[in-house]
């Protein structure tokens, strides 16, 4: 076992990083990558960081993209640690952020660092791409701004290798080419305030609520695609009431999420939504959030390197798998850049006592690696 990765993963683990706050794991990344060779850049925009840094001067730019930001650890005393003072038990690696993603981030520098001491002169660039906003709302500072200032540069990411938490039931038996738009609403239903008592003089929006939320949620938004899964509908969060049993209230604030496929888009969801509302005469205010376009790799290059590496590692080739949530693929997939998504498995993401296993991390390494030996050879 390769200590010095899990030691790194673990002191990237240490820091209380939620989003969108980096809080110090880009020092630590910059003091690691520097003395490799590479020149790093700190970008900031609003309240959000972000870390480019890179190596080479020739060929193709192939990028480790990722995220150093994480979701809140939820009750810590339902933890079996301290989630932000990492633990290795037995096999696993537990704290918040071990799978998504600080481990794929450390597998990221000690990959660079043990192919550039064996190759130090490759065909090709090689950049370290972070974030620290990856989870948290659009309205802060995202990456895409950076997105745009190295294109009006002239900077082109050709490939891009994502260490989102791919993998489901076995290290690197999936692999994603793409995700689904995520398109979200925050719904104000009004209605009328009154006594229990007098339901002729109240107008009870959760009752109106019931009506909408049936109607969403067994609509066929779209069939999908050979890319996609078809569009779906969930409701996050439901808000009403005074507190007391005796009162109706006024109005009722809910928010909900779709996670559509391109046979689909913004403007004909909030088509949709909004035709179902006026159907059934509610007063409502609305404000959408688009979090994310659908987006998806069709060319075949990076695929089939990244699939042979895979299968050398691993002695199999991973399922395609366009599902889940958002990554930070969307950000550079517009460039028109190559992008696959490979990491840990996903099990305990977002959960309690997320956790990593060590070996994996291990594996992963060697499969990066051999993703980039693979490209030095073209």
């Amino acid at each position: 076992m390769n200590t010095s990765l899990i030691d790194l993963a673990k002191t990237l683990l240490e820091i209380k990083s939620i989003s969108p706050e980096d809080k110090g794991c880009f020092d630590i990344v910059e003091n690691y990558l520097n003395p490799l060779g590479f020149e790093t850049k700190r970008i900031n925009y609003l309240n959000v960081e972000n870390l480019y840094s890179t190596i080479g001067s020739k060929g193709p730019l192939f990028c480790f993209l990722g995220h150093t930001d994480v979701v809140p650890s939820g009750p810590e005393e339902l933890w079996d640690i301290d989630p932000f003072k990492p633990e290795v038990i037995g096999d696993y690696l537990i704290g918040r952020g071990a799978a998504d993603m600080k481990g794929a981030v450390a597998t990221f520098l000690a990959t660079a660092k043990e192919f550039l001491a064996e190759n130090p002169n490759p065909n090709f660039r090689i950049c370290v791409f972070l974030t620290s906003n990856e989870e948290g709302e659009p309205a802060d500072g995202k990456i895409n701004k950076i997105i745009k200032d190295l294109q009006d540069a002239g900077e082109h990411i050709d490939y891009c290798l994502v260490g989102e938490a791919s993998s489901s039931l076995k290290l690197a038996d999936t692999i994603r080419l793409g995700r689904r738009g995520s398109l979200s609403g925050s719904l104000i239903i009004k209605g009328k305030q009154g006594h229990v008592a007098y339901p002729d003089k109240v107008n009870n929006p959760i009752h109106l609520t019931g009506k909408v939320i049936d109607t969403l949620k067994e609509m066929t938004w779209d069939e999908g695609n050979e890319f996609f899964q078809p569009t779906s509908f969930q409701v996050s969060n439901i808000h009403s009431g005074t507190g007391a049993t005796n009162v109706v209230p006024g109005h009722l604030e809910m928010k909900f999420n779709l996670r559509f496929s391109s046979e689909s888009s913004e403007d004909s969801l909030k088509d949709k939504i909004l035709s179902v509302l006026d159907r059934f005469g509610i007063e409502y205010e609305i404000e959408w959030t688009l979090n994310a376009i659908p987006f998806i790799t069709k060319q075949t290059f990076f695929k089939d390197v990244v699939m042979k590496s895979i299968d050398s590692i691993m002695g199999y080739e991973p399922e395609i798998n366009n599902g889940g949530g958002t990554s930070d693929g969307r950000w550079v997939a517009p460039m028109g850049t190559e992008v696959i998504e490979l990491g840990p498995i996903n099990e305990t993401i977002h959960q309690i006592n997320e956790k990593v296993n060590i070996n994996d991390l291990e594996k992963l390494k060697y499969i990066y690696k051999e993703i980039l030996i693979n490209l030095n050879q073209v």
